[in-house]
């Protein structure tokens, strides 16, 4: 399935998201901090996505 195909499936998604006044950006970033604390707090993070991190925040 090619971009474009996927695109064209979801039409009055992409139209909603293109009209809308309101965006869930933030509550989306919110959850994935979330998720990243949650992880790291439950050891699945690994050493891969820690070093990660500390490059990128370097």
């Amino acid at each position: 399935m090619t971009f474009a195909s996927g695109l064209d499936g979801d039409i009055a998604a992409l139209r909603a998201a293109l009209t809308e006044p309101w965006s869930s950006g933030q509550a989306e970033g919110q959850i994935n901090r979330l998720k990243l604390i949650k992880c790291r707090w439950y050891g699945r993070a690994g050493l891969d996505l820690l070093k990660r991190r500390m490059v990128l925040t370097a």
